[in-house]
């Protein structure tokens, strides 16, 4: 239990964590798309995101999220076309189109980061997945820091559920491995509804 605890402190501790370090590349954490149109999550970090680039954070932004069954657009492909309707470059926006959770889109984005020499990245995603994103970072080699959206439209006591996920999720995985916890991660967040 004590265990526990202090892994839902150091969620905790993340999910107020707004890093400005100069760092190689932003890193967005994919979310839900419905039909080529962000969710209000994936919005509200892909306007964190772009606000850290037109600050000079960085050089490079990098979008992760693969598709659903059925769907003609992966979140990566929105979200990119999302930050060049507000004039980012597309050259700039590099993206990984197959991740099906956390696990997979890191380890996708840290293999081709790696391939251009970039380790050190700051990371976009809600606060309360902020402290197993940078884990999972750490552990495929990335240098991460932490910036995570002020705007979630998930806030108060809906947050609750996500961080008792979150905290689960770092407690057993800092034990076993992000990697092998990776499919329990997808069946957990569809048990509880949180994906």
């Amino acid at each position: 239990m004590l265990y526990v605890l202090a892994n839902l402190g150091t969620v905790w501790w993340a999910s107020t964590r707004h890093d400005t370090t100069r760092v190689q590349a932003i890193v967005v954490l994919g979310a839900a798309q419905y039909n080529g149109v962000p969710s209000p999550d994936l919005e509200a970090r892909l306007a964190h995101a772009l606000s850290l680039y037109q600050e000079g954070l960085a050089p490079i932004i990098v979008v992760t999220g693969g598709r659903e069954p059925g769907d003609p657009y992966t979140e990566a492909e929105v979200s990119a076309n999302w930050l060049a309707a507000r004039g980012v470059r597309q050259s700039v926006i590099l993206r990984e189109v197959d991740g099906r959770d956390t696990w997979e889109s890191l380890d996708a984005t840290a293999a081709f980061l790696h391939d251009r020499g970039i380790k050190t990245v700051l990371l976009v995603s809600d606060p309360y997945h902020e402290e197993r994103v940078k884990l999972i970072s750490e552990e495929v080699g990335l240098v991460p820091h932490l910036s995570s959206t002020t705007t979630s439209p998930i806030r108060g006591m809906a947050v609750v559920p996500y961080f008792a996920k979150e905290t689960l999720e770092v407690s057993v995985g800092r034990v076993v491995g992000f990697r092998a916890l990776s499919h329990v991660d997808r069946g957990w967040g569809g048990a509880l509804g949180l994906g």
